[in-house]
């Protein structure tokens, strides 16, 4: 794979990015592409490695050394090809995946010098859109069934899509005013440009997929179906239970980044600014960094992010997380690129105001559970905006209720038959290259399920799975 010697001759180039001063002023996408030299020589630095571990690394099983070599080649209609095997929506995870595989290449044993398959996989994806050789890939036969996914992020998208292309009439439920999930408004323009999202929805609308927007379905809505896929996501935020979490001005992520991705496509101001005001977002995590570049876009006064870890090691330490594993070390985010402070090991005690929130208390812990507390460290801040960007606890349990269905974590069909789970609603909150994994492979058991129920005893549509009328219609 790649040229013989290839990892030697040339050496790792890292992602181009505009400047940070340059950005904070537009919500324009940051990263840019390398040059188609620099791109082939990137993918000639890939050994042919007798176990290539980047495919262990990859939750897809993404054939990363095949395309690597393609692109070295110059064969890029050949490598989308190969891309798509495994991946139905590599501009997303090219975009938003922190690259597991680049982790667990073989030449990131001597850190920082693995091969750039990230910027290699939006590169293929990025020429395939611009040659036109991305089109839509309708059944050639239907098989009749019908089939719903609840929920349209990247799982929802993926089970659709593979559903579709098996035969099944496929119907996709988004409760928002356009499909995409947390990919369509929780997460910045600045990261990832919206119609990068809505023209792979039009693709699954042109291969036949039914696209119901504005529609949150109970139980007796899904009566009509041969299968239900719930891929509903992990929406459900971890909260901040401290005195004066009730004041004003104390808000859940999720709720300031939806509604910013709403302000910006519509032009009708949010609900929740950070304009001038001292910003404090609690939690150290890629959502929190979302929200400590949009409150850079919006001029605030102030942004502090803070994480009740502690300051993990600057390298790779072995002796925790070895290669090829995910290696906890520090890492500073894109955001704090552009501005911002950010301490670890920091609990929050309390918030304080006048009916609005002004000050935040906090005290330093020991960086590690139990978190125990570091006397004389207490400190108050001012605070005119706090974020919670402490995570998720898992999926909003409505539905699963009305359906009588309970997800497992040891497959996709759940405790009621013909009802299956994917994505966060399953395995709690996680990469969106899993997301898309779990969808493929939610469809896999969908589509054996049905031709099962087809080509068994039980064939007629009165021995499918029959939902009790919901209690909330």
């Amino acid at each position: 794979m790649g040229e013989v010697g290839g990892f030697k001759k040339y050496a790792r180039a890292e992602t181009p990015e505009r400047a940070p001063q340059e950005r904070v002023a537009d919500h324009r996408e940051f990263v840019r592409a390398l040059p188609l030299l620099e791109l082939q020589q990137q993918g000639a630095r890939c050994m042919e490695c007798g176990v290539p571990f980047c495919h262990n690394g990859c939750p897809l099983g993404n054939l990363i050394p095949d395309w690597n070599d393609l692109v070295y080649r110059d064969r890029w209609r050949e490598a989308i090809d190969q891309l798509h095997r495994t991946n139905n929506f590599p501009e997303f995870t090219g975009r938003l995946c922190p690259a597991p595989c680049e982790a667990a290449c073989v030449l990131e044993i001597d850190e920082g010098n693995s091969v750039t398959i990230k910027q290699i996989e939006l590169s293929i994806v990025s020429r395939a859109w611009e040659e036109g050789w991305i089109v839509a890939e309708p059944p050639a036969v239907r098989t009749g069934r019908r089939v719903a996914v609840v929920g349209s992020g990247p799982s929802g998208l993926a089970a659709a899509q593979q559903l579709n292309r098996s035969g099944h009439w496929v119907t996709l439920f988004e409760r928002d005013e356009a499909a995409g999930g947390l990919l369509r408004f929780g997460v910045p323009d600045f990261k990832i440009e919206k119609h990068v999202v809505e023209r792979r929805v039009q693709q699954l609308v042109d291969e036949g997929v039914e696209l119901r927007l504005g529609s949150e379905p109970d139980a007796s809505d899904l009566e009509e179906f041969d299968a239900v896929v719930l891929c509903i996501g992990a929406r459900v935020p971890r909260d901040l239970p401290v005195p004066g979490r009730e004041l004003d001005g104390v808000h859940f992520a999720m709720d300031y980044l939806y509604g910013r991705n709403r302000a910006l496509a519509t032009d009708r101001p949010a609900g929740i600014s950070a304009s001038g005001k001292h910003v404090i977002v609690i939690g150290g995590g890629d959502t929190g960094a979302d929200c400590v570049a949009s409150a850079h876009r919006e001029h605030a006064a102030s942004v502090t992010q803070i994480e009740l870890l502690g300051e993990p090691p600057a390298q790779r330490a072995d002796e925790l997380t070895p290669w090829p594993l995910w290696p906890v070390k520090l890492r500073t985010s894109y955001a704090l690129k552009e501005g911002g402070e950010r301490s670890f090991a920091i609990s929050t005690t309390g918030l304080s105001g006048d009916g609005r929130v002004e000050r935040i208390h906090w005290v330093e812990n020991s960086g590690a559970p139990p978190f125990a507390p570091v006397p004389g460290t207490e400190e108050t801040r001012p605070a005119d905006l706090v974020l919670l960007a402490m995570g998720f606890t898992g999926a909003e349990p409505r539905l699963f209720e009305e359906l009588g269905a309970q997800a497992s974590r040891d497959g996709y069909t759940t405790s009621r038959p013909g009802v299956f789970a994917a994505g966060d609603c399953r395995r709690g909150q996680s990469l969106i290259v899993w997301a898309i994994e779990e969808g493929r492979k939610c469809a896999e058991q969908v589509d054996a399920w049905l031709f099962a129920e087809t080509s068994g005893a039980r064939s007629d549509r009165s021995a499918l799975p029959n939902f009790p009328a919901s209690a909330h219609r």
